[in-house]
């Protein structure tokens, strides 16, 4: 599995997430300028450059959710993340998804735990709950014993099953959703917005919201025009 710090030698740059993830941009295409080229080619105009003009254009498409021209790019990133967040994002069905494999190779003894202030009640009914951190030292520290605990066993009963030839298809049945993975996620700019119109908002899990600010800051200094009219108008489109 790859570490944060093999990561950080990848092409490309890498932020960390949790405790144990990262999230790496590995490659892309797109530009405010492609986002302006598709917006004019209606009118059989090109640009070579971004002038002022252009930056008006780009936030009045913005304003108005005239959305197509920000179809024309792509972003590819390179994640490890927990089991349980990786289910969160695929509900997102315009990306494109390749994760780690336990049915050909060994998932690693990694697990992720939240930090003492990550760990919260949940409160109120379903549709409307709300969650606050957990002021107690001694339930928090509690929580994450027992996450450990939890964890150590299942790796170990999951090790114990391989080392008796039982399939790794099977032998994971017995692994948690904190579990590291990691994937290669693909999305174009506009469904990228709208992925961070839901994830990075406070109403989002606090762990995909972390990806998603991550996401947000790797993204900025490359479509720096339609982010920052995208943030302008409350990350909604």
């Amino acid at each position: 599995m790859t570490t944060v710090a093999e990561a950080q030698k990848m092409a490309g740059p890498t932020l960390p997430v949790l405790d144990k993830g990262f999230i790496r941009l590995d490659a892309y295409e797109a530009s405010d300028l492609s986002v302006v080229n598709a917006a004019r080619v209606s009118f059989a105009k090109h640009k070579s450059a971004i002038e002022e003009e252009d930056v008006g254009l780009i936030r009045f498409l913005m304003k108005g959710r005239h959305t197509s021209p920000f179809e024309h790019g792509y972003f590819r990133f390179h994640v490890k993340v927990p089991i349980m967040v990786v289910r969160e994002w695929h509900r997102h069905r315009t990306w494109s998804f390749n994760e780690w494999s336990g049915r050909y190779s060994v998932l690693q003894p990694e697990w992720y735990v939240p930090a003492r202030d990550d760990i919260r009640h949940q409160v109120g009914k379903p549709g409307a709950y709300t969650f606050e951190r957990v002021e107690e030292d001694g339930l928090a520290r509690w929580v994450q014993d027992k996450v450990n605990r939890s964890c150590e066993e299942a790796f170990e009963a999951y090790e114990l099953m391989l080392q008796r030839g039982i399939a790794k298809e099977q032998a994971r049945l017995v692994l948690p959703v904190n579990t590291y993975t990691e994937m290669y996620a693909s999305v174009d700019p506009l469904n990228l917005m709208r992925f961070l119109s839901l994830r990075n908002t406070e109403h989002a899990m606090f762990e995909i919201r972390e990806y998603a600010k991550a996401m947000e800051e790797l993204v900025k200094p490359i479509i720096p025009v339609t982010m920052e009219a995208f943030i302008a108008q409350g990350r909604m489109l």
